[in-house]
Formats: structure tokens, C-alpha cells, sequence
């Protein structure tokens, strides 16, 4: 962080591959669990094929298996499924030769330009925002505010200019970033913003109703993160400083598509069983991932994994994948491996992750209300004269009321004396 060079992640002779190689077994129907430890065992220690050893590591934690065609397809499928994240670093590489071609796709961005017009639906037809606002969640530390200043920073071209989300040094005291803060990328731009959030808190239902308010109510700049479970002192500070609160002249921004940034490391040792802590923090991870507020239609949000520079290639590859498992998404393609790295393949990991999340916002975007439309058409100077004819009729009502109260009508009812004579 702060603008220092760091050399790119590079491949140790144990961790290079080649996506041509063959990453076939044996039927596994053939073999017995023992029988296939020993094989991957023995392809394992060859050193030539990282999925191999991967592999291996993960059936070893999995104990006796049987040898049902399910399980062959089930391991067949994991294979697979590493090869294609292990393929995705190498085809990185390639591609961040092209990444200013990649970059200027969504610097030419405008919210709207990716709708597919389906169904016989227009441009028009959708209610396209001013600026796409997409929103970062995650648990405190798991490196949201560093994300912001690397994204800024790509798109800036100036690997010295100033952080603009402020780094908490040590996330243990506090929770970080205490209040929604967005950043419109590029600087100075409209076309789309990232909120920074406060992290999330321990208990899933405390989080859950902080972001529905948020989905269905709109994230505000400068708004403050109050919990319920916040000591009086906190909540009084966030709340009454004078300076702080113009959050409320501020217009509301619709959530068009979320970032749920996760801590690699943390990921990593829940799967080793390093600490409850760990793996009590993985199931709030997944409680609120999987909730219906943060989906849009079918599409669910898209995911950093951080910190990944204090890993090893492998150890990476495996929290993708892990991930992956437990929150029903592709890790190849929607888990985004974005490290503490200042080079061409972290940048285009970057506009990759950001590509994917531009789109699927304009998938989703809602369509017009036709009624409200047609009112908002109507010219202020037509409404001005409504309001007029109106109140011009509510004042001739009062008028007629009040000279009814105060005039009464005489009583209908006469008595008719020559009648009364004549009968008597």
C-alpha cells in the first residue's frame, strides 16, 4: 500500500505448470480409496503437475471414500475445476499485454451501455441511473478501503498519487471505516462509483438488516454505520458531529451491483482449522453472501479474495476454490484473486473484476415506471396551473362554508294563520 513497487508474483519451479499438460486419472471406479491416494501420491511427487498436488491435498482431508460412480464424478469435477483456476493465472499473463485496450472498455463506460435488449425491450425502456454505484462488503480488515485505492489508482495512471480511502494500520482496534464513503472512478468522473462500507459485524441478522436498508433504501455519501450493538458513546459520536451531517442533503444512490471482498488468509485458515474465530467469520461470510437482498434476479455478487501476496500460488488456488464450493459461484470466473501487487496482471484482474460487475448491473436494471415517467413529462408550468385551479377551488369551498355559518338559511317551515282561523 502507498504507492511502494512490489515485484510481481512469479512462479517457483514447484508451482509452474503447463495448461497443455494432461490432467487425466485413472477410472476411479477401478481403484479403491487407498489405491488412488497413492497414485495421486505418486503423480504428486513427480513435481510436474500442480493440480496433482493440489488435489492430493484436498482428498487426503476427505478420509475413506467409496468408489460409487458419484464420487468418480465428484473428484473428476474438482480436477477440473483447479485446472481451470490454475489455467486462469497463466492466461492473465497473457492477455495483460492488451490491458489499455482492457482499461479504455471501461473508461468509455456509461451506465446502460452493456443492457441486452431482449424481449423487445429499448434503451428507453429501462431506468437507467446518472451513475452506476456499486457497493463493497465484507468483514473488517478484509482489505475494502485498500481495494478502493487500487482500483483509483489503475484507472489514474499515477502510482503516486494519495490514497483516497483511509487504511486502517491495524484492524483489531475498531472496525476501519465507520461511514459510507463513495468514490467516483475515475476521479472526477459520473459514469460509475464505488461506496466504501464499515465491515460487517459478528451477528449475520445485524448485518442483514443494515444492507436491506441500503438495497432497498439507497446508500448516501458520508452516511454513518450506526449498529444496534454500538456502546451509547459511539453512537452518539457518529450521530451529533456537526460537520458530518451533510449526509443528509445528500440524494440516495440505488445499489446497482455489489463487491463482497473476503480475506484470502482468513479463507485459508478456517480450511487448515486454525481458530474458531476463523471459521465462525467464514459462516457469516456465507449466511450473508446467500441472502436474497444482495442477489440480483439470479446474479450473485461478484467476489475479491485480498492479501493474496502472502500466499503461495497453490494456497491461493485452494481458497478459490473453497470458496467457490461454499458459496455456489465459479471461482475461475466470478472469484477475483486481487493481491497487494502493483503489476499488469493484478491491473487487469482489476478491470476484469470490474467489466463483471458493470455488466451485470445493466442486466439488471429495473424497468421504467410508466406512470411515474408520464408525470414526470408534464411540464412544471402545466402542474403550476393545476395547483392553482385547485386551490382556487379549495378557497371557494372555505369561502362558501364560512358564509354558511355565518348566515344561516331561514327555516322552511311557515304557519299559515287565515287556515288556522278558517278551522276554528
Amino acid at each position: 500500500m502507498g504507492g511502494e513497487t512490489i515485484i510481481p508474483p512469479t512462479f517457483t519451479s514447484e508451482e509452474e505448470y503447463s495448461v497443455d499438460q494432461d490432467f487425466s486419472l485413472p477410472s476411479l471406479s477401478s481403484l479403491n480409496p487407498t489405491l488412488l491416494r497413492d497414485y495421486l501420491r505418486m503423480k504428486a511427487e513427480d513435481g510436474k503437475n500442480e493440480s496433482d498436488r493440489l488435489f492430493l491435498e484436498e482428498f487426503d482431508k476427505m478420509g475413506p471414500q467409496s468408489s460409487s460412480p458419484d464420487f468418480e464424478a465428484y473428484h473428476k469435477r474438482r480436477q477440473k475445476v483447479y485446472k481451470e483456476v490454475l489455467q486462469s493465472y497463466d492466461q492473465l499473463r497473457v492477455r495483460s499485454m492488451s490491458l489499455n485496450e482492457a482499461k479504455y472498455k471501461v473508461l468509455s463506460y456509461f451506465p446502460g451501455i452493456w443492457i441486452e435488449n431482449v424481449g423487445g425491450k429499448k434503451f428507453s425502456d429501462y431506468d437507467v441511473p446518472k451513475t452506476t454505484s456499486l457497493l463493497l462488503i465484507g468483514p473488517k480488515g478484509c482489505g475494502k478501503s485498500s481495494l478502493v485505492n487500487k482500483i483509483s489508482r489503475v484507472f489514474e495512471d499515477d502510482n503516486f498519487a494519495p490514497e483516497r480511502a483511509q487504511i486502517s494500520y491495524n484492524p483489531s482496534v475498531g472496525d476501519g471505516t465507520y461511514y459510507l464513503q463513495g468514490y467516483m472512478i475515475p476521479r472526477g468522473s459520473a459514469s460509475f462509483c464505488l461506496y466504501d462500507s464499515r465491515g460487517l459485524a459478528d451477528g449475520t441478522s445485524e448485518n442483514i438488516n443494515v444492507i436491506q436498508n441500503w438495497m432497498n433504501n439507497g446508500v448516501r455519501h458520508g452516511e454513518p454505520v450506526i449498529r444496534k450493538s454500538d456502546d451509547s458513546s459511539l453512537r452518539r459520536r457518529m450521530k451529533f458531529k456537526p460537520r458530518e451531517l451533510g449526509w443528509k442533503f445528500c440524494r440516495p444512490q440505488m445499489v446497482n451491483f455489489v463487491i463482497f471482498v473476503v480475506d484470502a488468509v482468513s479463507v485459508l485458515k478456517s480450511i487448515e482449522g486454525h481458530g474458531v474465530e476463523d471459521l465462525l467469520c467464514l459462516q457469516m461470510i456465507n449466511e450473508v453472501f446467500k441472502h436474497p437482498c444482495l442477489s440480483f434476479k439470479d446474479d450473485k455478487p461478484v467476489v475479491v479474495i485480498t492479501h493474496g501476496d502472502l500466499l503461495s500460488i497453490a494456497d491461493r488456488v485452494r481458497a478459490r476454490v473453497y470458496l467457490g464450493e461454499l458459496l455456489g459461484i465459479p471461482p475461475a470466473k466470478q472469484i477475483f484473486d486481487i493481491p497487494e501487487n502493483h503489476d499488469p496482471v493484478t491491473e487487469l484482474t482489476i478491470v476484469d473484476m470490474l467489466r463483471y460487475s458493470l455488466e451485470h448491473a445493466d442486466q439488471n436494471l429495473p424497468y421504467k415506471n410508466w406512470v411515474m415517467e408520464n408525470v414526470r413529462k408534464v411540464p412544471l408550468f402545466s402542474w403550476l396551473c393545476v395547483l392553482a385551479m385547485l386551490l382556487g377551488f379549495a378557497s371557494g369551498m372555505a369561502c362558501m362554508r364560512y358564509l354558511h355559518m355565518r348566515h344561516p338559511r331561514k327555516s322552511e317551515f311557515k304557519i299559515v294563520w287565515h287556515t288556522i282561523r278558517h278551522i276554528w
